[in-house]
């Protein structure tokens, strides 16, 4: 087994580099909208753009191109895909959505109590639909350029 062949396997290189894009342009897209620096951006998810989004949908699109659109893999590269960007969207969005309402229960409590945390639960856990459209354009423009430029 070569371990280095990884770096041979143009589909693992698309998704990857469409990965790591998403998640670096987190970055100034959030210093832009709220003037601050949040490097924990890097390792978390949610926010935009869509990192999962972007992930699958560039491994999907680089088995089109490089091994078929016609091909099995594809098929499950794209079912696949398609049930990381529901989940994204749609379950991961809810449970954000219930952390917001439940840290807002939290402090309600605390301040007519004695009681005080200081620990919150993560509210963007998921992504809103054009999060996920923007990871879904990035992985298809990721896997085209990885296949324009594969030798």
């Amino acid at each position: 087994m070569d371990i280095l062949g990884v770096f041979h396997n143009p589909v693992l290189i698309s998704a990857l580099a469409a990965w790591a894009l998403a998640q670096i342009l987190k970055l100034p897209i959030e210093y832009f909208r709220s003037r601050t620096w949040n490097w924990a951006l890097l390792l978390h998810a949610g926010g935009m753009p869509s990192s999962h989004s972007a992930l699958v949908t560039a491994t999907a699109h680089a088995i089109g191109l490089f091994e078929g659109f016609d091909s099995p893999a594809f098929a499950l590269a794209v079912t696949l895909a398609m049930i990381v960007i529901y989940d994204a969207t749609g379950i991961r969005r809810q449970a954000g959505k219930h952390a917001k309402i439940i840290n807002a229960m939290v402090k309600d409590i605390l301040e007519g109590h004695a009681l005080r945390s200081q620990e919150h639960l993560r509210e963007v856990l998921g992504h809103s639909p054009l999060e996920a459209l923007v990871g879904f354009l990035l992985g298809l423009g990721i896997a085209q350029l990885t296949y324009a430029l594969w030798p």
